[in-house]
């Protein structure tokens, strides 16, 4: 049983929107998407108890990232900024949105087994 570090997580959420929002500005939305993978790979070498936790941490970055992400979003349409709205997430329907945060978490658990490998390596090479 894996147990949850929401520290971790919640330490991942904020470097992840922190690197999105300076590496979106650096080189589009490709800088966004390495920044949130950056964030989900120093999550999974941070929890630091193997390929399944840092998965496990790196999904939940991503999917708990998306759905914020999304509420925000949603409430930007409800106020009447939807064409902000759309910038930032140019998802606009109810099964676009899940499918995204799906792919999130996909993305978010490779980052954080990649991140535990890196970790896993650097402690044997010692």
């Amino acid at each position: 049983m894996v147990k949850i570090k929401w520290a971790s997580v919640r330490r991942g959420l904020l470097l992840s929107l922190i690197l999105w929002l300076i590496l979106r500005e650096v080189a589009g939305d490709i800088g966004g998407v390495i920044g949130f993978v950056l964030a989900t790979i120093i999550v999974g070498y941070r929890v630091n108890e193997g390929y399944k936790s840092g998965s496990i941490h790196g999904a939940l970055v991503g999917m708990v990232g998306g759905i914020i992400g999304g509420s925000i979003i949603l409430i930007l349409y409800l106020i009447g900024l939807g064409d902000i709205g759309k910038q930032l997430w140019p998802v606009t329907g109810v099964i676009e949105a899940t499918i995204v945060i799906i792919l999130y978490a996909i993305v978010g658990a490779i980052g954080g087994t990649i991140g535990s490998a890196i970790k896993k390596v650097r402690q044997n090479s010692t």
